[in-house]
């Protein structure tokens, strides 16, 4: 026996006190009232008989002190949360997962798979015996425990009901090895899965525990959870800005049908808060149907795709003929959240003795902050972002960013293979995935004279001819450049719609607003977010509002996204520093028809009947319920006059 509550010392301190308590009611209880009667001599043979029962009599006092005393003890042991040690009883040690991913926030039960797990984990807590315990835990992307290992009802009641789903798929395998980690050494060991198993990835799940010795020792047991239902989901979102007008953008989504019945959706694009645009599409059963939006316009920043179910039930009061009805029964993948590169302008610092076709091809960009100077003007001392050099190499800074180097001098930024002019040449080859490059023909271009580059081993050769490089990117002395081997006005290469693409392809590039920007991250995976230098901790505000810290990691700000929509990484002084999205697309969490079983390793998890509540075996209960009789005993015998 072992006391859960209250110490010995305490305890005995309080029995003391409410012994001698006891004893003072008692003694105030024995003073007899003086009765004036009637003597006569018959009352000499009372007194007589009395003498005879005096021991009888004071026997029936202690035994009614001592029955109070017995209350005393048994209400202050009660206290104490006196436990039977596990040699006597032996319980069961339970972890039971609940699975907290998107698809059990299905209303296929009513009100939610979720929340008919719970009621279930609920009668599962009020089975338990007083010498069972267990341990909840949430099984989402990663296993996170919600209560400790324990027999206390009130404990496991409260960690069932902060049970929440998350925006991500659950991770069967990390569960059940959480588990077992959980349940090493402890006898009488259960594993108990509340899940509709809608991503337990089958046979693998099952190959993966073959042969583990844990699982030899443990009972597998199942409470499935769901019934199957209308599903739509966005399972594709990106957008990206065109690269000459980036006030406009075209969008790639892709719907899938998850039902065995055709459907009619509505997918709404909104941006920066405004309806964009309002598509109907017919899927056939189990269908996916990609779809591209050219050409839009309207959001700056952030844009949202919806997808809902067109019903055919009847129309309700206050709701126009033909629009959406709420059958889908999964919500949580019905959006897809993309943030679009915030539009800057980007400083461009041109020197030039004067060449109209740069200055033209820089007008295109109404975000380009162009400054020129001819080469015997002084450097300015600003910062750029790029610096686009005609015929020339000055020694530039660092604060003059990435540098584009048109035809040259030899030895900057690279050797020429041949201090002979080459004549007559144009690309051969050239790097068809180069960002420089793109939309770009180059086999077209004729260039009259120019030079050959002798590149360095770090350096990359992005286009060249049948007398070597002609255009060569790289590093010099931390910044990047790129390098043509011929004057553009020696060349067709101006007349063509390519040469403003090679401009702003350049440009672009340099800056990286496009080939380093994450419009969105995935639910449950581990996000690395770009920070600014110098912070070594940042603040995230999430899709719900609330602000979380983040540590920060060689650069980045490390964070476990279980949620989508859209977030903020915040400074210390509370300055928004950049926002990403994040999307639950994942097709296999969005298919609702629950598993018909879960198998782990070569066990079959055994169906759980919950029963009504259990057997307590709490001492402190029998105790009371023990006092209370006693008592009862004694008010009664009492009041007869057996103890008095």
């Amino acid at each position: 026996m072992i006391l859960s509550g209250l110490s010995l010392t305490t305890l005995l301190g309080i029995f003391g006190a409410m012994a001698a308590a006891t004893l003072a009611f008692y003694i105030l209880r024995l003073r007899r009232r003086a009765v004036s009667v009637p003597f006569s001599p018959i009352w000499q043979r009372v007194l007589k008989d009395k003498e005879a029962t005096h021991w009888f009599s004071q026997l029936k006092r202690w035994l009614s002190l001592l029955l109070q005393l017995l209350i005393v003890l048994l209400l202050v042991f009660a206290l104490g949360d006196p436990r039977l040690s596990d040699k006597w009883f032996e319980g069961r040690n339970i972890v039971v997962l609940v699975d907290t991913s998107a698809s059990m926030a299905a209303s296929d039960v009513q009100p939610s798979r979720i929340e008919v797990g719970k009621k279930q984990l609920t009668d599962l807590v009020n089975s338990l015996s007083g010498t069972d315990r267990m341990l909840i835990a949430e099984m989402g992307a990663a296993p996170r425990a919600v209560s400790t290992m324990t027999s206390d009802t009130a404990e496991l009641t409260r960690a069932s009901q902060s049970i929440r789903t998350k925006d991500t798929r659950a991770d069967f395998e990390r569960g059940i090895r959480f588990a077992l980690d959980s349940l090493r050494g402890l006898p009488k060991a259960e594993i108990v899965v509340i899940s509709d198993g809608a991503a337990h990835q089958g046979d693998e799940l099952s190959a993966r525990f073959l042969g583990d010795p844990a699982l030899e020792h443990v009972t597998l047991r199942q409470l499935p959870v769901g019934s199957g239902g209308k599903n739509v989901a966005v399972t594709a979102f990106s957008v990206r800005r065109y690269p000459l007008d980036k006030s406009r953008y075209e969008v790639l989504l892709e719907v899938t049908n998850f039902q065995p019945e055709a459907a009619v959706v509505e997918i709404t694009l909104i941006g920066d808060g405004e309806t964009v645009d309002v598509t109907r599409l017919s899927l056939e059963p189990n269908e996916r149907m990609p779809r591209s939006y050219h050409d839009l316009s309207g959001a700056s920043r952030t844009l949202e795709a919806r997808v809902a179910l067109v019903g055919s039930e009847p129309v309700q009061p206050g709701v126009e003929p033909g629009a959406p009805v709420v059958v889908d029964q999964l919500s949580k993948d019905d959006s897809g959240y993309a943030l679009m590169p915030e539009r800057r302008r980007v400083r461009v610092l041109l020197v030039t003795a004067g060449n109209r076709y740069i200055e033209a091809a820089l007008l295109l960009d109404e975000y380009l902050d162009v400054t020129v100077i001819t080469p015997s003007d002084a450097l300015p001392r600003a910062e750029f972002d790029v610096s686009i050099l005609d015929g020339v190499a000055p020694e530039l800074r660092a604060s003059h960013g990435a540098r584009l180097y048109l035809n040259p001098p030899p030895g900057v930024p690279l050797a020429h293979k041949s201090p002979q002019p080459i004549l007559d040449f144009g690309f051969d080859s050239w790097d068809r995935k180069s960002p420089f490059l793109r939309w770009a023909a180059m086999g077209n271009v004729q260039v009259a004279k120019g030079f050959a580059f002798k590149p360095e081993t770090a350096d990359h050769v992005e286009g060249e001819s049948d007398q070597g490089p002609i255009l060569v990117s790289g590093k010099r002395d931390g910044q990047r450049f790129l390098a043509t081997g011929f004057d553009p006005r020696d060349s067709d290469f101006v007349l063509r719609v390519g040469w403003p693409l090679f401009l702003l392809n350049a440009i672009n590039t340099f800056a990286s607003e496009d080939t380093s920007y994450i419009s969105s991250y995935r639910t449950g995976e581990v996000w690395n977010v770009p920070v600014p230098s110098g912070l070594n901790q940042v603040s995230l505000r999430t899709p719900s509002g609330l602000e979380e810290t983040v540590p920060v990691k060689d650069g980045n700000a490390v964070y476990f996204g279980e949620y989508a929509g859209f977030y903020e990484l915040r400074g210390p002084g509370g300055e928004v520093l950049s926002a990403f999205a994040a999307n639950l697309i994942d097709a296999e969490e969005s298919q609702l028809k629950p598993a018909e079983e879960l198998v782990v390793g070569h066990k079959t998890a055994e169906k759980v009947t919950v029963s009504s509540t259990g057997v307590r075996l709490e001492v402190w209960l029998y105790l009371l319920l023990a006092a209370c009789a006693i008592s009862a005993i004694e008010w009664f015998t009492y009041h007869r006059r057996v103890t008095v």
